[in-house]
């Protein structure tokens, strides 16, 4: 009787290993498989999320800038809300340093970028742009009674640039890196003219107005150095909200919506 309960107890024994690698292996698989998702797999599309996250470089006026109450505004920053808005979502901003815009949007940490972007052919091979919505012009500033009177005296100069824009990429293959110094902003590449460290600054007029405004003893050439086109920045598989936001932009720009808001941050001279 006792050999009976004895191998009674050995088969129960048995019976509860099997049972407990049978849990640890459904376990098992189940990690693995979550593993082995890609990021691709879990993420949502962004043009089915609720809210738009844009990045750009908050100190570039009067495209994008912080106000006084520590909002961000400016014409990319109204017309990103008016086009969030259009597509039922809420807009969200994230300042970031402007070379780190292309490199965020193709990563995926912002859905687009909007800040006072020229669509350029190199640009145009990592991300996807929007339909342009504004022209921009990239000025020369120099201080007052500067030998520098057009782009053609700048050969031998020292340039200073906001760093990853257009004027720097222009500026660097007109007259080599050797002589560009680059900023992390438009402000501090106009402080370093005035400090004497650059002969002159090149930038998109529209700020350049803001920043002569602001510094005595400068002043902005009457020649334009470039003419280019701005538009939004998208991942080039985030075809869906491209598409989106161009449809939505076609409406606010005919129903006068887009005029306006630009109209409001450069009155017609």
């Amino acid at each position: 009787m006792k050999k009976f309960i004895a191998i009674l107890a050995v088969l129960a024994l048995v019976v509860a290993c099997f049972a407990a690698c049978g849990g640890k292996t459904d376990k098992d698989a189940a990690n693995v498989s979550g593993s082995d998702a890609t990021p691709a797999e879990v993420v949502e599309n962004p043009a089915a999320a609720d809210t738009l996250v844009m990045g750009t470089n908050a100190a570039f006026p009067p495209y994008e800038f912080v106000a006084e109450d520590g909002s961000y505004a400016g014409i990319d920053v109204e017309i990103a809300t008016a086009i969030a808005e259009k597509l039922g979502m809420t807009l969200e901003i994230k300042d970031m340093e402007f070379d780190s815009l292309i490199p965020a949007v193709s990563g995926g940490s912002i859905d687009m970028a909007m800040a006072g972007m020229t669509v350029t052919p190199e640009r145009q091979e990592e991300v996807n742009f929007s339909e342009t919505y504004a022209t921009g012009v990239q000025a020369i500033i120099v201080k007052e009674g500067s030998e520098i009177a057009s782009a053609d005296d700048l050969e031998g100069k020292k340039i200073g640039v906001q760093a990853g824009t257009t004027g720097d990429i222009y500026a660097t293959d007109d007259y080599g890196q050797e002589n560009v110094s680059q900023y992390s902003n438009g402000s501090l590449a106009v402080q370093a003219l005035l400090n004497d460290q650059v002969d002159c600054v090149i930038i998109d007029n529209e700020p350049a107005k803001s920043f002569v405004a602001a510094n005595e003893g400068l002043q902005i050439l009457d020649t334009e150095y470039t003419v280019e086109d701005y538009a939004a920045a998208f991942a080039k598989g985030n075809t869906e909200l491209l598409e989106q936001f161009n449809a939505a932009l076609a409406e606010l720009k005919a129903d006068g919506t887009i005029d306006a808001i630009i109209a409001k941050y450069i009155p017609a001279e």
